[in-house]
């Protein structure tokens, strides 16, 4: 329970980058796929609903949303995937 407590301190802007860097380190492509996937829903919670209906004609705009997933509203949307695979992972 305290590393929960220690990440949720973290602001959404380190635990990306800590999710991220882990993701990279373990060659985790499923990490990957589940945050390309969870953008759109994140979007919609971070008051962007336009951006929830992109379709995969749209995936530069995905990639760029997963590398700059550690910004405003949408890190915040996103910090639960974040929290869920470093308490994982470790």
């Amino acid at each position: 329970m305290a590393e929960l407590e220690e990440l949720d301190r973290m602001s959404s802007k380190e635990l990306h980058d800590r999710a991220v860097h882990l993701a990279l380190k373990r060659f985790d492509i499923n990490f990957f796929w589940d945050l390309l996937s969870s953008i759109p829903a994140a979007e919609t919670v971070a008051g962007h609903p336009e951006k929830a209906t992109m379709d995969i004609a749209h995936v530069t705009q995905l990639l760029s949303d997963a590398v700059h997933g550690d910004e405003g509203e949408l890190a915040d949307a996103l910090r639960p995937l974040y929290l869920e695979y470093l308490l994982k992972h470790a």
